[in-house]
């Protein structure tokens, strides 16, 4: 039962394999083939690898990486012990990456001050405490031995609803930073709106967008959410209080 509602999936989740596939595609572009954009008034390479390095990390290394563990107890055979240290591990990396990719932006010449002005920052500051939080929360309510089960089951909802929620607020981060990105550079570089990094951007801000809605909506499916629930109702099930 529990493979049959797996696979009545994955067509879903293949389209949203294929949706980072093209994220990831467009964001290392946009790093390769449009670096002068990244320094507007520097040209230093460690100033370049920094900037370009944000981006990166936070698109791949945290969207996509959280992404992929909110559909891991849906693809992920075996027993919900194992999907459950997946799922917290690919979580940690994407938490690393989120926290190295807003380090980089305090490596620039402007400093601290000068990177944490905007609604973008500020959002992305929120975001990185909430999936720290998130992280934690989950460690000591779902991995941590020593926890009640019935404890986990009170906190699952919201664990659930803050993990989603979290991970809405990553992607809408990632639209305003490009937003800002792009408004910047027609602005002050007099970029093109037609332009082929216009398009670009615009491209990944679409690509982010539609791979956000196939991830929540993988994870918020009734398929997915029996799943999970005779998973936990089995695990409950099986073991005395």
């Amino acid at each position: 039962m529990a493979s049959l509602a797996s696979s009545s999936l994955l067509p879903l989740l293949f389209f949203a394999r294929v949706s980072g596939f093209i994220v990831a595609a467009l964001v290392i572009s946009w790093a390769i083939l449009f670096k002068s954009s990244f320094l507007p008034r520097s040209s230093s390479r460690e100033g370049l690898i920094y900037a370009v390095l944000h981006p990166l990390l936070m698109v791949i290394g945290f969207i996509l990486i959280s992404g992929e563990a909110i559909l891991v107890h849906s693809w992920l055979p075996g027993p919900r012990s194992l999907k459950k240290s997946v799922h917290l591990c690919l979580q940690g990396v994407a938490l690393a990456s989120g926290i190295f990719g807003i380090w980089t932006k305090f490596q620039g010449e402007d400093g601290i001050v000068a990177n944490f002005f905007s609604l973008h920052s500020w959002m992305g500051l929120t975001c990185i405490c909430l999936f720290a939080a998130q992280w934690l929360m989950g460690f000591m309510s779902f991995w941590h031995r020593g926890e009640m089960r019935a404890v986990r089951v009170k906190v699952l909802p919201w664990h659930i609803f803050l993990g989603l929620y979290t991970y809405g607020l990553a992607v809408a981060t990632a639209e305003t930073g490009l937003l800002e990105k792009l408004t910047f550079l027609q602005a002050n570089r007099n970029l093109s709106k037609r332009s082929p990094e216009s398009m670009v951007v615009n491209s990944l801000g679409l690509s982010l967008a539609l791979l956000s809605g196939m991830v929540i909506f993988a994870a918020v499916s009734p398929k997915s959410h029996n799943l999970q629930s005779k998973l936990l109702y089995t695990e409950s099930s099986s073991k005395p209080e």
